[in-house]
């Protein structure tokens, strides 16, 4: 068993002999700042010192007193009241064995083992490409099903086609003007809320070439047949672009289809006890769990709103068994979300199973300006422009470096940088530098995976950040923030680096520690993959300038 749960164990087991009950969450062990400070360090006298009617420090130092446990060398009590936790050089170094044992699989969590997770993501409308808000949203969801995937969770990632309502019969009004503009037929003007993007012109003369002038007679009569046509081209780009950032949905599932086959239907009468009609309208009450007014289901004229559909769609999901939904929506849809758990709770669904992630906005910059217009179309700038300028490595480890919930100034002059300025070139420079490492020892193959005399600071600091990759891993997961886990691999990095300039690593005169420096060095560079990986972003063996780009 790992020793910082040992040590939890450890501590509630002391606390309970002083008749002081605790909870495992309420045991907090941080790595400690400063050696003299120990390994690890704990507020746990604080938190319970009310509780035993003691002061922080005399309860920390009656824990301190009773503490025994095999891998701890010592334990302090220091003011106002902290425990400090000394281990001993083989319990630390034992996790070097750990990793290099099954470098892909350090740090997997059992916590979701058994349990099934559906995170929805991007599901963008298909009467476009993908822009900036998207390409964020595709970033921190796909990193939260690589850690969930992780954690044990059977994942499914989908992606919700809204390919029903106004904006499909604007894309089919939009293609069919630019359709007949192929034959210099200007007679029907775009529609107020077309769309004029030049992926409609490009889809227009695409159409043009497979079937001629096949609807120029009576192009109206062909509203479907351009509506299939456009939504079908245009989800099949937006696959293409997600794929080549390194994303790929598991299920798509389709508005239309939910549509046709009576779900919004069933789900409105399981919903009717809980409505009510209202200026000719349907309302669902959906008040009474904290939303700040009702909501229309059913419009005047009959038409279903937004909502309504979205409501079945959630209920779809339920019904497939998941344990946990996860959505991420644009920060805009805030109210969206009281609505939603209402209807679930009323469809008899725990909405506590259901959690909604707000993504907020992203803003470029370039030369120290913001950079808002794609120069080669006028319009919003694509996630495909972005990629081609910046690079799937450097999107992906930005877009996620933040909480979701806050804004993200995207700087494409650091994110082309080759520097250490640069956290993603630093930390794929540091991976690419521990290979270089152990290429070039080749004489001291095969290397000593002990660490009896792993002793330094800069040593024991990487033992110390090594083995708490399952906690940050752990904690990315259950509070839903990816940004842990680039936090995590910009601190390995730096400890990586001092390490390098403290400690000679190959050493001609002492083979015997070089062999066990190497084997630490093995062990970061796996741990840097991994975590790397878990936000799709590249470990590369070698640097070359050439590569920035993907």
């Amino acid at each position: 068993m790992d020793i910082q749960v040992n040590i939890k164990t450890k501590i509630k087991e002391v606390l309970a002999s002083l008749n002081i009950e605790a909870k495992e969450e309420e045991i907090v062990l941080n790595p400690s700042d400063n050696r003299e400070h120990g390994d690890y360090a704990s507020n746990i006298a604080f938190r319970k010192a009310k509780m035993a009617h003691m002061a922080p420090l005399d309860l920390a130092n009656k824990i301190a007193e009773t503490f025994s446990l095999e891998g701890v060398e010592k334990v302090e009590a220091v003011k106002p009241g902290f425990l400090n936790f000394f281990l001993k050089a083989d319990s630390l170094g034992a996790i070097i064995k750990t990793i290099v044992a099954d470098p892909i699989h350090f740090g997997d969590l059992t916590i979701g083992k058994g349990k099934k997770v559906n995170i929805e993501y991007i599901s963008a409308n298909p009467t476009g490409t993908l822009h900036l808000g998207h390409a964020r949203g595709a970033a921190i969801g796909d990193c939260l099903a690589r850690l969930y995937k992780k954690a044990g969770y059977e994942v499914t990632r989908e992606y919700y086609v809204n390919d029903a309502g106004n904006q499909m019969d604007h894309l089919a009004e939009s293609l069919m003007v630019r359709y007949l503009e192929q034959f210099g037929n200007t007679s029907i003007p775009m529609p107020d809320d077309g769309y004029h993007g030049p992926e409609i012109i490009r889809l227009a003369k695409d159409l043009k070439e497979e079937i001629g002038d096949a609807y120029l007679a009576d192009p109206k009569a062909h509203l479907d047949d351009f509506k299939k046509y456009g939504g079908a081209k245009l989800l099949d780009a937006i696959k293409k672009d997600l794929h080549d950032f390194r994303v790929d949905q598991d299920v798509y599932t389709s508005e239309k289809a939910i549509r046709d086959r009576g779900d919004v239907t069933k789900v409105l009468e399981l919903l009717k006890p809980y409505c009510y009609e209202q200026d000719g309208a349907l309302w669902l009450n959906t008040k009474k769990d904290g939303d700040d007014k009702d909501r229309v289901l059913v419009k005047s004229d009959g038409a279903y709103t937004y909502l309504l559909p979205d409501i079945a769609y959630h209920n779809d999901k339920f019904s497939r068994g998941y344990d946990l939904l996860i959505d991420l929506f644009g920060a805009d849809h805030h109210g969206y979300i009281t609505r939603i758990k209402s209807s679930q709770k009323d469809l008899g669904h725990n909405p506590d199973n259901l959690n909604v992630l707000l993504i907020q906005m992203v803003r470029l910059f370039k030369d120290g300006e913001e950079y808002k217009m794609s120069k080669r179309t006028g319009n919003a700038i694509t996630m495909k422009e972005l990629v081609e300028e910046c690079g799937v490595d450097s999107i992906r480890y930005f877009f996620v470096s933040r909480s979701a919930s806050s804004h993200l100034d995207f700087d494409i002059n650091l994110a082309n940088t080759l520097g250490s300025e640069n956290p993603v070139y630093y930390a794929q420079y540091t991976h690419a530098r521990l290979c270089g490492i152990l290429n070039n020892a080749s004489s001291f193959l095969p290397v000593d995976y002990d660490s009896d005399l792993l002793n330094s600071e800069a040593e024991k600091n990487l033992l110390l950040l090594l083995k708490d990759y399952e906690n940050v891993v752990t904690a990315a997961v259950s509070e839903n923030e990816p940004y842990k886990i680039t936090n995590y691999v910009h601190s390995l990095a730096q400890c990586v680096n001092e390490f390098y300039s403290k400690c000679r690593v190959i050493d001609d005169s002492n083979p015997v520690l070089t062999k066990q420096r190497l084997g630490l060095v093995e062990a970061c560079k796996d741990v840097l993959a991994n975590a790397l990986d878990l936000i799709a972003v590249s470990a590369p063996e070698r640097m070359v300038s050439a590569d920035k780009k993907d």
